[in-house]
């Protein structure tokens, strides 16, 4: 029987337990995000790697000699920080709907939102082609995120009721859809672009620009700022839906709203780094036994960890088979099978 969020604090939920924890992520987040930079198809010392970035924030007068500087700043820097985003966003997201669906497995691909958005994609890289420039692809993959949303909330909206398990069975319908479209896609399309779109369906952050990582601390901001607007709102949900109602939550109205805003951030970060699994369903179940299950420890501690696990995800995408460059998504699914497995063993499921 699946649980709601929440059912486990764990012992170091506690003001110095969650303290601790935080930190230690910051720690690793700092750490993560120089090895980053550091490695890669050209390995830059760590010295070089903290000159540029001194530099390219004032610290250093000193800029660091040769292409070195514009790989660190140009280059790796934006893929570091869109790891971050787009990990944090996808934490967030998945802590979010699990409270609201009270499904311990809900993320952004059980409600087909990230099915939508490769569809939207791989139908620009298979058969329309760039008519947007550059834009295209991630206007694509936003649009087909938004669409999967309405679908599932006009499905939702035809039948008696609007409980959380109905809201899983259309998401589940619509992404097996979206998911159909996209192998008719890829089956249909160019068959030249099969690496690109196996490549793209599977995550990966090898479109990182400065240009447009704004769009992942868009996606990422607006799920935080939302879910830390609402916490109080979004704790109701713990004790029921019965008790959430008593205490002025309007519970189906709040279900619909933070379905909308998980969507628009989700097709926003898929738009930028493609489908990147399970970070969603994982994050918020390792965060709830160090920040509890009140919000507004549990959407700070998913934003950090998310990022954790993404930029190490993507260290590992980088390192594991050089010269080439694994999609993040292989990562993030092997780890989150094992995570789902040990779940199962565990009988928190």
């Amino acid at each position: 029987m699946l649980l709601a969020p929440g059912h486990k604090s764990g012992a170091l939920s506690g003001h110095k337990g969650f303290a601790l924890a935080m930190v230690a992520g910051m720690v690793a987040v700092v750490a993560l995000v120089l090895l980053s930079i550091a490695y890669g198809s050209t390995l830059i010392p760590l010295s070089d790697v903290i000159g540029s970035l001194g530099h390219a924030v004032g610290l250093h007068e000193h800029q660091v000699s040769g292409p070195v500087g514009k790989i660190v700043v140009d280059l790796r820097l934006p893929r570091t920080i869109l790891a971050i985003c787009v990990g944090a966003g996808l934490g967030m997201t998945g802590a979010l709907l699990q409270t609201v669906t009270r499904n311990d497995l809900a993320d952004p691909f059980l409600f087909g939102l990230s099915s939508g958005a490769a569809a939207g994609a791989v139908s620009v890289i298979t058969v329309f082609g760039d008519s947007f420039g550059i834009w295209t692809l991630p206007i694509a993959a936003f649009t087909g995120g938004i669409l999967a949303a309405c679908i599932v909330l006009l499905l939702v909206a035809r039948v008696r009721g609007q409980g959380p398990e109905r809201l899983i069975l259309a998401g589940l319908a619509v992404s097996f859809l979206f998911t159909a479209l996209t192998n008719y896609l890829v089956f249909a399309g160019d068959q030249r672009a099969a690496h690109s779109v196996l490549f793209w369906t599977m995550g990966g952050l090898g479109l990182a620009r400065w240009d447009n990582v704004w769009l992942g601390a868009l996606g990422a901001g607006t799920i935080a700022a939302y879910g830390l607007w609402n916490h109080r709102r979004l704790d109701a949900f713990l004790a029921g839906e019965s008790a959430a109602e008593s205490l002025g939550v309007p519970v189906a109205r709040m279900r619909r709203a933070t379905f909308l805003v998980a969507a628009f951030s989700t097709a926003i970060l898929v738009s930028v780094a493609g489908v990147i699994g399970f970070v969603g369903l994982m994050i918020p179940h390792l965060s709830r036994p160090l920040a509890g299950p009140l919000h507004l420890r549990l959407i700070a501690s998913c934003a950090l960890f998310g990022a954790v696990l993404l930029l190490a995800s993507d260290l590992l995408a980088r390192t594991l088979l050089p010269p080439q460059e694994l999609p993040i998504g292989i990562i993030t699914s092997s780890l989150g099978a094992f995570f789902v497995v040990t779940l199962v063993v565990r009988n928190r499921l």
